[in-house]
This record gives C-alpha cells, structure tokens and sequence, in this order.
C-alpha cells in the first residue's frame, strides 16, 4: 500500500507584477493557510518518506509555509514536469517515484491535481470527500489517497481510496473564499 498526499499551492499574489506565471509569489492569506495546513499535517501525524514537487516560486513558497507549522523541513525533489500539468503527466511522475518511499507529499497546480484526484479515486466509491473535490480542490488543500499497490509504477485510475480531504477553511473560516 502506497499512500499520495496532495497539496495544492496557497493563494499566489495576482497584484504581484512579475514577467512570468511561473515566477509568482504567494500572498499573506496564501502563507497564511500553508503554515495552518502544515499545523494541521503534524497533528494528525501525516509523514512523508519523500517530497516531490513543482519548482514554481508559489509551489517553493507554499511549501517553505507548510514546513514552518508542520515544524520539520524535507528537502523537496523538483519535477519541472508538474508546473501545470495534465493528469497523463502527474501520472508518469507519480509513476517514476522510488518504491522505497510509502508516503509521498506532492505538491502542484490545479486543475492536474484536482483532475489526478477524480481520475484515481472511482466515482462510485468516492463518497461525500470525492463530491468535495468535484466541486473545487481550494488552494493549500491537502488529499489523503491510498493506492493499493507495491510499486508506484503500477498506479491506475479508478483505484484510489480518498482517505481525507481539508481545505483551509475547514480549519479556520478567515481561510475561505473572500477572505483577504
């Protein structure tokens, strides 16, 4: 048994002038939710053999935040191939992860994570967490997925478990949409 968490980059800063999508920051409400998602992680002793993520600056940033209220820094992989990628590539990266790593924290972009996340887990076994997705997977939320195999490489669609879903705002409201 393989477990994937996911976690969407916080809120970017859109009144930041840079040149490029790619370069980015996160804004206060964005480095906010990261450290609470963090916090959250570490009291519901969530633990990652490896770290593999975009190397967008909001995805490095996010990640700095989470680390800082998790409270123990894991050097990240950076995979250029999960800046705004599809799900067919989200899945060759999960794909080529090591098998001597259980649980890895991924970090990215919508929609691919949002998408990854419909394509793993069935639809007619995703329950109420799976419907949440559907409707958004928020900045900085975390999905908890169990997949049922020895090796990454074998890693389907529609054989996923969504084992938990939490999104900012279910653990302080300040965190919600319109919320600066």
């Amino acid at each position: 048994m393989k477990r994937l968490i996911l976690l969407r980059h916080a809120k970017s800063d859109w009144d930041d002038p840079v040149a490029r999508d790619f370069d980015r920051p996160l804004n206060r409400r964005g480095e906010k939710a990261a450290v609470v998602m963090g916090q959250f992680a570490r009291s519901k002793d969530m633990r990652f053999d490896f770290v593999i993520a975009s190397p967008a600056v909001r995805v490095i940033e996010t990640l700095d935040s989470f680390f800082t209220g998790y409270g123990e820094t894991i050097d990240p992989h950076w995979d250029r191939r999960i800046y705004l990628a599809s799900t067919p590539t989200l899945f060759d990266v999960i794909r080529d992860l090591p098998d001597s790593a259980e649980s890895v924290l991924m970090s990215g972009h919508n929609p691919g994570l949002e998408e990854l996340i419909l394509d793993l887990v069935p639809e007619d076994s995703g329950g109420p967490l799976r419907e949440d997705v559907e409707v958004k997977f928020p900045t900085a939320s975390i999905a908890v997925l169990d997949l049922p195999v020895a090796h990454w490489s074998e890693v389907q669609a529609n054989s996923a478990q969504l084992a938990s879903f939490t999104r900012p705002r279910d653990l302080d409201p300040a965190l919600g949409p319109g919320s600066r």
